[in-house]
């Protein structure tokens, strides 16, 4: 962490974009453009489940990259895909699942700030994001295409704001992220 920067949301936004490829506004796209919605086009909260479960199978078996799986090594496999899917829920307009189990603020950058995020674990966790999503079931065919390309810009987009916003983090901003949660929950 650097000390004594700060950083405006706008400076964050685009040293995201510079790193991911995509702009803020393409990142809401998910959230704000799908008609039906994108909650509504995965299968709702069980469509969720399926996208979370599909991603860490292959995060799970990435044997061939230890340094990455070694990031999720505070968490079983099950309680990963459980803390993705109720955020990706809340994220998407369902209920307020991951504020159920969490707490108030989602934090997403301070939730990851115990772990060592750069480009490269960016760059290989949405690897194995896009692969889930193009093998989701209720994704699959020409007229999700949107929808698709939409999570995949979300995904990429967020990914890479973990790693631009860690950089300019105070202790003051942190929600858990310089100790595990009590009863492994991460």
């Amino acid at each position: 962490m650097i000390e004594n920067i700060t950083m405006s949301k706008y400076e964050l936004r685009t040293k995201t974009a510079e790193l991911s490829g995509v702009i803020y506004e393409q990142s809401l796209l998910a959230s704000t453009s799908l008609t039906p919605t994108l909650l509504d086009r995965i299968g709702g909260e069980d469509g969720f489940h399926k996208l979370a479960t599909l991603f860490y199978q292959r995060v799970f078996a990435d044997k061939e990259n230890p340094w990455f799986l070694g990031i999720f090594a505070t968490s079983t496999q099950s309680e990963a895909i459980d803390n993705q899917y109720r955020f990706l829920v809340q994220t998407f307009g369902g209920p307020e699942l991951y504020k159920e189990k969490k707490g108030k603020y989602t934090r997403l950058v301070g939730r990851h700030a115990n772990y060592k995020i750069g480009s490269a674990a960016a760059k290989r966790w949405t690897y194995h994001m896009e692969l889930a999503i193009d093998e989701h079931p209720h994704l699959i065919g020409v007229g999700n295409d949107e929808a698709r390309e939409y999570l995949k810009l979300y995904f990429r987009y967020t990914a890479f704001y973990i790693v631009a916003a860690s950089e300019y983090m105070r202790d003051d901003q942190l929600s858990g992220g310089t100790q595990l949660d009590s009863g492994r929950i991460w």
